[in-house]
């Protein structure tokens, strides 16, 4: 059995990363978090001989390659093609939303605004059983409240 979870974090945003990584610090179990800046970087990180992580969380408007062009890299490899891809942006209108989903997304969560809420998605993400989960329009999209 794997001792960490390995989470590659791709976000231009640097109070964001700081933010994503302590959240993930506070919660139970063990995991590493690799912060990429853009899509170049994560790509790059992908076709280094290290281990592909155990999931990523992406976000959308990045300078360089986005994240709409990082999710079809992804898809098309097929090193990455099935690791679970949890998009985590600003962007919450249902063009992005049908986008990423039609790309191959595996979840969208729109950036919640607290701590509280980041811990909470973050929770959430890490619970569930990805060799399990099937995206429908019923559990695509996760917000918090």
């Amino acid at each position: 059995m794997k001792s960490s979870i390995n989470i590659f974090y791709v976000d231009d945003d640097v109070d964001d990363q700081d933010l994503f990584r302590e959240a993930v610090a506070e919660l139970n179990g063990a995991c590493e978090v690799a912060v990429q800046n853009n899509g170049n970087e994560l790509i790059a990180k992908l076709k280094s001989p290290l281990p592909i992580p155990d999931m990523i969380f992406l976000d959308l408007n990045m300078p360089g390659m986005n994240g709409y062009q990082a999710l079809r890299e992804i898809r098309d490899n097929d090193k990455t093609r099935y690791v679970p891809v949890i998009v985590f942006s600003t962007s919450d209108d249902d063009r992005a939303i049908n986008t990423m989903r039609e790309l191959g997304a595996n979840l969208y969560i729109p950036k919640p605004t607290s701590y509280k809420a980041i811990k909470k998605v973050l929770h959430h993400s890490l619970a569930i059983n990805w060799s399990l989960f099937e995206t429908g329009d019923e559990n695509f999209v996760y917000r918090v409240s």
